[in-house]
Order: C-alpha cells, then sequence, then structure tokens
C-alpha cells in the first residue's frame, strides 16, 4: 500500500515565518507589514524581531493585525552564545509566548558567558515554539554547530533575504549533515523580509491545518504537515516499495534526492503528476522531494523517513 502525504483534514495556508519591522531593524511597523502580506495573499505570517537588548526584546504584539483570512503567530529570532566562528546565534521561535524570558543578550555581540543557543532553543520548544536554525550558510554554521541544537524542528533552507542581497541563503548542506545522523527535522522557506531591499514575498510555506489559527498552524508545523516553496505546489506524495508517484503544479523536473549521491530525476515538459524508479535510493534511509518550474521556482517537501 502506498504511503500518502498531504492526508490530514484541513486546507493549505501560505504563511512566512520570517519577517522584521520597526520593532527591530525592519523599515515598516507592524501593521505595514502585515497589511503587505495580506494584500499579497497570504493567509498568515509570524513577525520575528530580533530578541536582543537593543530592541528591548520584542515579541511583537500582532494580535491587532489579525483579521478574517489573516491571522499572526507570535515569534522573534533568539541570540545568545557563539558558533564556532565567534559570531552570535541566529534562530526563529514561531509560537512564544508573549512573556518569553530573555537571554543576556544586549546586542548583536556574543556576550561570555550567556545562555547557549542549545539552552534557548530547548527553553523556547518547551514553551511550545517550532524552532528554527536560521540561514545557516549566511550564519556560518559548522556541522558542530549544527548537531548541538537538538531541541530544533526545522532548519531553513531557503532565505529570499540573503539570496536577494548576499547569495547565501540555501542551507541542505546543514539539513543532511542532521538527516545523516539520524535527526528528524523538517525544513522551512521564508523572506527574512526587512523591506530595505527586494526581500519579501520570495519563500513561503505551504501549511496543511484543519484551521487558520495560531494554534492549529502551529500543530501542523511541528506534525510537518506542509511544504515549502518559491513557486510551484505539491500536491501530493506517493510511495510504493519500488517508485513514488508525485502530483504538483506544471513542473520541467521533479527530482527525489537522498542520503549521499542517491538520486532519481526526471525532465518533461507541463509534467503534473508522475513516477520516479526508488532504485537508486533503496538504501538511503530518508528521501525528499524538489520540484523545479519553467521559470526556475522551486518547491521542497519535507524529509520522508524510508
Amino acid at each position: 500500500m502506498p504511503t500518502s502525504f498531504f492526508t490530514a483534514k484541513g486546507k493549505f495556508y501560505r504563511g512566512n515565518l520570517h519577517t522584521h519591522s520597526t520593532c527591530s531593524d525592519g523599515v515598516l511597523d507592524p501593521s505595514e507589514v502585515c497589511r503587505r502580506y495580506h494584500a499579497e495573499g497570504y493567509d498568515f505570517i509570524s513577525l520575528t524581531d530580533h530578541f536582543v537588548g537593543l530592541f528591548d526584546y520584542p515579541i511583537t504584539d500582532t494580535t491587532k493585525c489579525r483579521k478574517d483570512g489573516f491571522t499572526t503567530i507570535l515569534g522573534a529570532e533568539l541570540h545568545t552564545g557563539a558558533m564556532e566562528n565567534g559570531h552570535l546565534w541566529h534562530m526563529l521561535g514561531i509560537g512564544l509566548p508573549a512573556d518569553f524570558t530573555p537571554p543576556n543578550a544586549p546586542n548583536f555581540h556574543p556576550i561570555r558567558g550567556s545562555e547557549s543557543a542549545a539552552d534557548i532553543a530547548q527553553r523556547a520548544r518547551d514553551a511550545g515554539a517550532f524552532v528554527v536554525i536560521a540561514h545557516p550558510h549566511w550564519s556560518g554554521l559548522s556541522e558542530a554547530d549544527a548537531l548541538s541544537i537538538r531541541a530544533a524542528h526545522a532548519v531553513e533552507i531557503y532565505n529570499h533575504g540573503c539570496v536577494v542581497d548576499n547569495d547565501r541563503g540555501e542551507g541542505f548542506l546543514t539539513l543532511e549533515y542532521l538527516l545523516n545522523k539520524d535527526r528528524h527535522l523538517t525544513l522551512i522557506a521564508a523572506d527574512d523580509a526587512h523591506f530595505n531591499s527586494p526581500d519579501f514575498f520570495g519563500g513561503w510555506v505551504m501549511v496543511k491545518a484543519k484551521e487558520n489559527s495560531p494554534e492549529a498552524l502551529l500543530a501542523a508545523l511541528r506534525a510537518g504537515e506542509y511544504y515549502s516553496s518559491t513557486g510551484p505546489d505539491i500536491h501530493d506524495i506517493r510511495i510504493f516499495k519500488e517508485y513514488i508517484e508525485v502530483d504538483c503544479s506544471s513542473a520541467a523536473t521533479i527530482i527525489v534526492q537522498g542520503q549521499g549521491t542517491s538520486m532519481a530525476t526526471l525532465h518533461g515538459v507541463s509534467m503534473t503528476s508522475t513516477q520516479l524508479s526508488l532504485e537508486r535510493l533503496a538504501n538511503s534511509p530518508w528521501i525528499r522531494i524538489t520540484i523545479i518550474d519553467r521559470a526556475g521556482k522551486r518547491a521542497w517537501s519535507n524529509p520522508i523517513w524510508l
């Protein structure tokens, strides 16, 4: 029997999980950030201002920006400790409580003896947040750094702001380091929008939830009931013993990746439903699917453990 995905009750909601406002270093006030995302057809966002003392440790209150058909999830970009390269950690806490206790992070410089990144990630997860390792390429994250964070739910594998501003927006290598160590993480695409460059409306998640509420969205994120995209849609994935079936919006290339160099690739014209052999991935403990459309836009499934 096949294993089908996206079968949870509900519908898909489009959202951005990494955004900034004038409550930290963004150029638009929170209400205008929310207005723009709503106007662009998003169903929800999480406004994740920088959680440092310089900005009075904001967990920006966007509850007044919620309206019929559009919701918000409270969150922040968490900072503490130092990575192996000496720079400050960046992680997302989506769904933080408004009274989440700050670390000793007065600005964007590491403080000797401050709370470790592993500890603040665990605190955030214990508080109910969906925890994400942010922009690992931009951060210069090492494999040892990544392995130290055991409380993360996901890795940010596409950061539109980093793509636009410094061409360091991907995080697949970090994700696969962790997958190959049997860490069962998911992945997200996001904007990291500050609105001081064209860093907006470029990457998002499509979350399958019972309703467009913060609680339902967070539950679906934690359960991995979503995919990430810069354009294409993934409608269904069905896994059989020897092959995989994928239903999607019009695609030029469909790839199934696995551990190491294991993969199956199919090129075509306007493909919307197709089958790929899993022969070359028979020994991989996990797979993930990439959809590429004619314009080069991509969508990514979460890792699927075999």
